[in-house]
């Protein structure tokens, strides 16, 4: 029994090999994904899902949360907690097996706030994704260096590629957060001028700083998800924490711009003092401009430099070919 149970694994695993050593059906399956990956390219933006719907009902369920809580702790008088965990499962496995201690970091829970995921739950989902994903990467190219490629290769390369191949693992969720909170900040620093010249107009026309928040949020929701998402979430926090000062300043701490802290200062500043918004809007919408026009500039002016490198190895061989290439033709009908 033990014998049969071998034979049909060894004759699994050779057809495995020989499924995966074939030229012809590797090649077919690059020509598989590589038309399916055309028409998901094609096709996804007729695919792509209501965003800011989604977005905008997340924030009202939020604003609901942030107003029992706020009742509750002013019944029992106590601080107000933004949000309980709602994942008890993945919490009880990081606790279990003491993830933060291991693979936690401390810029973690400020970077997944940067990426717009600022529940405890994604502390917990992030910690699990760096053990999973280590053990998926190493598993993976463990058993694709020693069973299917054959390398002849010394024993120490396969264990560091596999080691390799553990680091990529750790690092990749890391990766990915960079990712998302760069696309998110984008989003919003390009955005953020026209939705300051919203707010400046819908403050000079007699709204409150709440209403012209919501205001704005609906407005430029269409040109950034993220931006109306956070101006959405900063109205819900203006009207139900006790300090007005404090919906400003985690305004600034999610998105982690320069410009939208300098804003959320001022705004700060400007209820604490009294001074007038409009003209502080004014000015700083005008800063924010000249700040996205220096960066363009900036970028436009390291073109040249990136240029050179590209222009020398693609460009000079081809014209050294047609300049000498007649010249060479004629010498060699001499000969």
């Amino acid at each position: 029994m033990l014998d049969s149970i071998m034979g049909m694994l060894k004759d699994a695993m050779t057809t495995v090999l020989a499924v995966t050593h074939d030229p012809r059906l590797l090649s077919m399956v690059l020509v598989a994904g590589a038309t399916m990956a055309t028409i998901i390219g094609f096709g996804m933006p007729y695919l792509q899902a209501d965003g800011l719907g989604k977005r905008m009902k997340s924030v009202a369920v939020e604003r609901a949360k942030i107003r029992a809580r706020e009742r509750e702790a002013s019944a029992r008088g106590e601080g107000v907690a933004l949000r309980q965990s709602t994942q008890p499962l993945m919490k009880q496995i990081v606790d279990s097996l003491d993830l933060t201690r291991w693979l936690g970091t401390e810029d973690a829970r400020t970077k997944l706030t940067l990426a717009g995921y600022r529940s405890p739950g994604a502390v917990n989902t992030f910690l699990i994704s760096r053990l999973v994903t280590p053990i998926a990467f190493g598993a993976f190219v463990t058993f694709y260096v020693f069973l299917v490629l054959h390398l002849s290769w010394p024993l120490a390369g396969k264990i560091g590629i596999c080691v390799a191949a553990l680091y990529l693992g750790m690092k990749g969720p890391e990766i990915f957060l960079s990712n998302v909170i760069s696309k998110r900040q984008l989003s919003i620093k390009r955005n953020w001028p026209d939705a300051l010249d919203l707010l400046l107009i819908c403050v000079e026309s007699g709204m409150s700083i709440e209403h012209a928040f919501r205001r704005v949020s609906t407005e430029v929701g269409s040109a950034s998800v993220a931006l109306a998402e956070e101006l959405a979430l900063t109205t819900a926090e203006l009207s139900y924490l006790p300090e007005r000062r404090k919906a400003y300043e985690n305004l600034g701490v999610r998105t982690g711009l320069d410009g939208v802290k300098t804003v959320c200062t001022a705004l700060a500043q400007a209820e604490k003092y009294g001074t007038p918004l409009a003209s502080a809007l004014r000015v700083l919408a005008q800063e924010n401009r000249d700040m996205r026009m220096m960066e363009a500039e900036k970028k436009a002016a390291q073109l040249p430099p990136m240029l050179t490198v590209p222009m020398i190895i693609f460009f000079l061989p081809v014209l050294f070919v047609v300049i000498m290439g007649p010249a060479m033709v004629q010498v060699m009908h001499l000969e």
